[in-house]
């Protein structure tokens, strides 16, 4: 039997070239077959009487070591060693499936309830249709049935046999054949005509049943009838669900794929694909390790990428590449049964209002093989871009409920464009704003640069507690869980989600853009170490600001460790979100289709780039997260700012803190004027009416000394902020 590479789907295993069987997604070199090969070919070379020919589908792989004893295959296959071995654990299937679960069972109902109640509808509406064309086929069904038991009677099948008697001249065996089809209609008349009285009395029995008896037996009878009358492969009730189309792998289907796409040639010397390890189901696909010929790289299968997906006939979601960290010329290559990124991976599972740690990693949703995706928001700053309505801030805001149910975590939410999405976030934010408009809370754009002030000096004042700290309190001079949990210490984890941040760099008002881009730009870069973490969102990555705004905008984009990319408008807009290099390692999610909402790429979580699909939290689920995370904050006592009905007020005057939160990025000094000036202005409940004698002589009783300060070509005296933050760590060690 020979195999023919365009047959699509599935189809009996392969047989090798001497017959025997071999497994899918193994490719055997077979002794047998390179003898007879080079006894055809005795006056030829050796290398070419073993080459094989294009007419071939498995293609033979030359080992280093030579064949074993006569006549035993030899497989390309990796040692066992080599293969991944499963845990019993891992072999085994949940005892009751994740679906009829406890918590997971209501959903479950649901998600059945939903899908009958489609088919039911699907039906209902073309159930005139079915009954006419039931009734149509039944008609033929009835003439053919009629028209079969006539045949019956009449002994067509004899014609055949009358035929060959005439033909052979054979005048006995005729008229035997004419008196046994005579007799044989007799009894056959007969046959029908009882079959008629036995049809007549039925029918006159079945007018006295009730109604009901009655639609049912006719309902049976036209539905037999319409079967039998139907054409073969014609139905009259489709489908009303789309069936899946699945790719069955093999290793020759592999070879053509890889060749047509130019990274080998089957009869060019070295130019063989190989295979590093037997073919495997790993999750919803299947996988093998592919070895390049030499000279080729994991690189240049990923620009192919488009043309192996062509040459598995497979949609190009349904392919993936990895690197081998052995080779660079080898990698895993992954493919789908389908489209695995068409599944949406479901509700959050944060929807349980359980209490979250914020030390543990979030669950964000499912890979493309159907394994869980989370990620470690502690240390990182996080970056998430996408067009509008891609799901962007749907996935900026998991990660903000995650951190909402941890009681201890401070969060701080400000969303540049006002929408709906995040002012449920009131309910247990420390600080939060929603847009450009004054509100009767005050003017949000002044509450959000406060917000970065107060962040900046509380991100210095930090890492100077922690320097100070006993060993056996901070041993490696790091936040740790216990003291960001302790209240004796002030320093809990915060949480800052800026949506739509590319506005808060173009406000209108010049000084403010560049105080603001100095202060994004330090807190991305300083402020995770701290325990702080950013979680940033934009539509617009790029071309934000002009001048020195513009560059402090690139600079806060790029400094970001962690990157997800949904949907964008071109590879470039990916690279920008992703960071550079995303697209020449395969990664571009301008690939993504408009209908995968909140599928998206993230790269920099650890050493894999999945492509994720995100849980899905509404609005009505995400207030409800939120109303349990208000519980869970009022009952551990750290509910507090906003959400705790406080002022946006200080009630603390520190002189030395307050006069260090007014010098911008790359300011080493400001005059005394200036000083008084900027304090007057943004802190106005303290320092309204203050003068830049009064403040001078504020902060030199503190130990700021009064030197000579450069500015627009003068020198004038002022205050070092080196010297301001000397005092203050001077005082905090006088203080402990």
């Amino acid at each position: 039997m020979t195999y023919d590479p365009n047959e699509p789907y599935g189809g009996p295993e392969i047989p090798s070239a001497n017959g025997h069987k071999s497994e899918v997604g193994q490719v055997v070199a077979l002794d047998e077959h390179r003898r007879a090969r080079q006894a055809d070919t005795s006056g030829e070379s050796e290398a070419t009487a073993v080459r094989p020919t294009a007419r071939d589908t498995s293609y033979e792989i030359e080992l280093d070591e030579p064949p074993p004893a006569e006549g035993a295959p030899v497989s390309v296959d990796l040692p066992g060693s080599a293969v991944p071995v499963l845990t019993p654990e891992e072999r085994r299937h949940p005892v009751i499936p994740a679906g009829l679960r406890r918590g997971n069972l209501a959903a479950t109902a649901k998600a059945t309830g939903r899908r009958w109640g489609y088919v039911a509808a699907f039906h209902a509406v073309r159930s005139p249709g079915y009954l006419l064309q039931t009734a149509l086929w039944a008609v033929v069904g009835l003439f053919r049935l009629m028209g079969r038991q006539v045949r019956w009677w009449w002994v067509n099948e004899q014609y055949t046999l009358l035929q060959q008697a005439a033909t052979d001249n054979d005048p006995a065996m005729w008229l035997k054949l004419h008196r046994e089809g005579k007799a044989t209609r007799r009894w056959r008349g007969v046959v029908l005509l009882g079959q008629l009285v036995a049809l007549a009395v039925a029918g006159a029995l079945a007018v006295q049943l009730p109604w009901q008896w009655k639609a049912g037996l006719t309902a049976a009878m036209l539905a037999l009838l319409a079967r039998y009358g139907k054409p073969a492969g014609r139905t009259i009730i489709p489908a009303a669900v789309v069936t899946r189309r699945f790719r069955k792998l093999n290793s020759d289907i592999v070879l053509r794929a890889y060749y047509a796409a130019g990274l080998g040639h089957p009869d060019k010397p070295n130019q063989q694909i190989e295979f590093g390890a037997p073919m495997a189901r790993e999750g919803n696909g299947s996988k093998v390790l592919v070895n390049l010929p030499y000279g080729k790289s994991f690189t240049d299968a990923v620009n192919a990428r488009e043309k192996i997906a062509s040459g598995l006939d497979v949609a190009l979601a349904q392919v993936m590449l990895t690197r081998d960290p052995q080779s660079h010329r080898s990698h895993w290559l992954w493919v789908a049964d389908s489209d695995p990124l068409a599944t949406p991976a479901g509700r959050t599972p944060l929807l349980a209002c359980k209490p979250t740690d914020i030390w543990q990693p979030a669950p964000l949703g499912l890979d493309e093989r159907g394994r869980p995706v989370t990620l470690l928001m502690l240390w990182n700053s996080i970056l998430v871009g996408a067009q509008p309505r891609q799901g962007k801030s749907f996935t900026a805001r998991l990660l903000a409920l995650y951190a909402a149910l941890d009681p201890y975590v401070r969060l701080d939410v400000f969303d540049g464009k006002g929408s709906p999405d995040w002012r449920k976030f009131a309910l247990v934010a420390h600080s939060c704003s929603f847009g450009f408009t004054m509100t009767r809370d005050g003017d949000p754009l002044e509450t959000f640069v406060q917000m970065l002030r107060d962040l900046k000096a509380d991100a210095q004042a930090r890492y100077q507690k922690l320097s100070e700290l006993p060993v056996d309190i901070c041993p490696e001079g790091k936040l740790t869980r216990e003291i960001a949990r302790d209240p004796r210490y002030g320093m809990p984890v915060r949480l800052v989600v800026i949506d739509e941040c590319q506005e808060y760099f173009d406000t209108g008002d010049k000084e403010l853009n560049k105080e603001i881009a100095g202060l994004m730009v330090f807190l991305v870069k300083v402020a995770p170490a701290a325990g702080i973490i950013l979680v940033d969102a934009t539509q617009k990555p790029g071309g934000v600001g002009t001048g020195d705004v513009a560059t402090a905008f690139t600079s806060f984009r790029d400094n970001h460790q962690v990157r997800i990319a949904l949907r964008t408008g071109s590879w470039q807009v990916s690279d920008l979100v992703l960071g550079s290099g995303a697209y020449s390692e395969g990664f571009d999610s301008s690939t993504l289709l408009p209908s995968y909402k909140g599928v998206g790429i993230m790269r920099g979580a650890g050493d894999e780039t999945p492509t994720v699909r995100f849980h899905l939290a509404d609005a009505e689920d995400a207030e409800k997260i939120l109303l349990a995370a208000r519980k869970l904050r009022e009952r551990a006592g750290t509910l507090s700012g906003f959400a705790a009905g406080e002022a946006a007020v200080r009630e603390v005057r520190d002189v030395l803190a307050d006069a260090l939160t007014v010098f911008q990025s790359g300011e080493t000094g400001l005059p005394w004027t200036y000083l008084a000036a900027r304090l007057a202005e943004r802190i106005p409940e303290h320092y309204a009416d203050v003068t830049p004698d009064a403040i001078s002589a504020q902060l030199r009783a503190l130990g700021v000394p009064s030197v000579d300060i450069k500015r627009d070509g003068k020198a004038l005296k002022g205050a070092k902020k080196a010297a301001v933050q000397t005092a203050i760590s001077r005082r905090e060690t006088t203080t402990g």
